[in-house]
């Protein structure tokens, strides 16, 4: 019975039904769960190697291989079939005579599904049409499928069905398997990049007694052993900054991170990032080489510096533009002028006139960087460094010399996204342990996101950390313009999705 009478005739419970009295009989026959086939080419491994040797017109000048994967496409022709056969490269057709394998060989093969796993041993040969074909000298069922494959011509295009059961994507979806390969492919280089450039990977903990290194929410669990509450990190940033305070000059990690918050095309409570911390460097020197390292993923990826996201080109083979969070609201909104930035009165009304709700105890520049969200985040397109953040939203960034009251401190935005955060570090354990404070202050206030006072780490200060620049890129979102996805949870193979129980 072929899979498209099973899938249109039948329930599912039905397809089930008959696959697993198939299975039945094949246990029958031995061992129904076979491992030992051994697979000698990839289905990509195949076309190399017929490019290496055109010709082949002597029986000795075959090319044999052996190949496995799942059951595709199939056309069942009497006494000669064609299957295709997908594995993680691609895919590979299969030509498979009675008179090669065996008639009762042949009626069993016959019985295979689609969606089965099954492993073959041949020779490289053209179709009449030219195609590259494996004609089958052995062939074997390896794994039952039990449950049908999506319909072929319909694909996946649930939603949320791609989301759920990946597995299912994976299987029938070409572009999601690029972008998932193409993900890997990102991290391998992001490695490679900092690794080139003198920089030491470390790993630092995701389970923590107490928050720190960003302002987020965290989530929380119970360590039995010691009857206390722990956390899942929010950043890596505080113990990372340790590490230079031990005398490791350059290092960085690639580290998932835990934020208890709500879910959107680009927001997932799980996530990973890249953070890196450079001793003797400050926040220009970041912006520097995220730009090589940006302009570097772009060619390896994309195979050119400019890339298209949403219908939009963007160019990484030319400097960033540098535009300050202020002059950056003025230019949103003509009604706007610098002078009006220092006033906090002025900054409630054009607050309130944007529908942003102001708290009490906000100062000028959180309502700033709160302006910055409503009225420019959203439009910035092009790669572009906003740089020099209000010290009040930067409780770890270095304070300007001759502007106290702003940092050293720059996000990268790309189509309305930030991709990266970073700044000079503070380095002041005074100055540090007041900005700890004012987080304590805030979140005695009502904000759940502030930061704790992490005694410890004012410690590690006093023994002196080196003048540093440190920097957070996020691996998710940076994945999703480089593939050109429109949803976070398109380039993460688990996304979070809501029980459905």
């Amino acid at each position: 019975m072929s899979e498209k009478v099973e899938v249109d005739e039948l329930s599912e419970s039905d397809v089930l039904a008959l696959r697993k009295k198939r299975l039945d009989e094949w246990r029958k026959s031995g061992d129904a769960y076979p491992n030992d086939f051994r697979r000698s080419n990839l289905a990509v491994e195949v076309l190399s190697l017929h490019q290496a040797k055109e010709k082949i017109e002597l029986e000795e000048q075959k090319i044999s291989v052996s190949v496995a994967g799942r059951v595709v496409l199939r056309r069942l022709m009497g006494k000669a079939s064609f299957i295709t056969l997908q594995d993680s490269s691609g895919r590979i057709q299969l030509y498979v005579r009675q008179d090669k394998i065996g008639l009762e060989a042949y009626e069993e093969f016959k019985r295979w599904d689609l969606g089965d796993i099954v492993g073959g041993v041949g020779y490289l040969m053209k179709t009449n049409k030219g195609e590259l074909t494996v004609n089958i000298k052995e062939i074997r069922l390896l794994t039952k499928s039990l449950r049908p494959m999506p319909e072929k011509h319909k694909g996946l295009t649930d939603l949320e069905k791609r989301y759920r059961q990946r597995y299912l994507d994976l299987m029938v979806n070409e572009k999601t398997r690029n972008v998932f390969q193409l993900r890997s492919l990102i991290v391998s280089k992001i490695r490679q990049f900092f690794t080139g450039e003198g920089f030491m990977e470390v790993e630092t903990p995701m389970l923590l007694n107490q928050p720190g290194g960003a302002t987020a929410l965290p989530f929380t669990t119970r360590y039995n052993a010691l009857d206390a509450s722990m956390y899942l990190r929010v950043a890596p940033e505080l113990n990372l900054k340790r590490l230079i305070v031990g005398g490791f000059d350059k290092i960085f990690e690639l580290n998932r991170n835990f934020r208890n918050e709500g879910v959107s095309t680009k927001h997932n409570p799980e996530f990973t990032m890249l953070e890196f911390y450079w001793a003797y460097a400050d926040y220009h020197d970041a912006m520097e080489l995220t730009e090589i390292l940006l302009k570097e993923l772009a060619l390896a990826v994309r195979g050119s510096t400019t890339i298209e996201f949403d219908g939009v080109e963007l160019e990484f083979g030319k400097p960033f533009a540098r535009k300050t969070m202020r002059e950056m609201i003025c230019e949103s909104s003509p009604s706007i002028n610098q002078g009006q930035l220092d006033d906090l009165q002025t900054l409630k009304n054009i607050a309130e006139r944007t529908n942003i709700s102001v708290a009490q105890n906000w100062g000028e520049g959180k309502i700033i960087m709160e302006l910055f969200e409503a009225l420019v985040e959203n439009k910035i397109q092009q790669p572009t460094f906003v740089i020099d953040h209000p010290a009040e939203v930067s409780p770890l960034a270095r304070r300007k010399p001759l502007e106290p009251d702003l940092t050293e401190r720059f996000e990268l935005f790309i189509m309305g996204k930030e991709i990266a955060n970073g700044f000079s570090e503070l380095n002041d354990p005074e100055d540090q342990a007041e900005r700890f404070q004012a987080q304590v202050r805030a979140k005695e206030s009502g904000d759940k996101e502030a930061m704790h006072f992490d005694q410890d780490y004012i410690a590690a200060l006093e023994h002196g950390l080196p003048p540093t620049a440190g920097e957070g890129i996020g691996i998710d979102r940076l994945v999703m313009l480089m593939t050109d996805s429109p949803s976070i949870r398109d380039v993460l193979l688990f996304p979070q999705m809501k029980s459905k129980n």
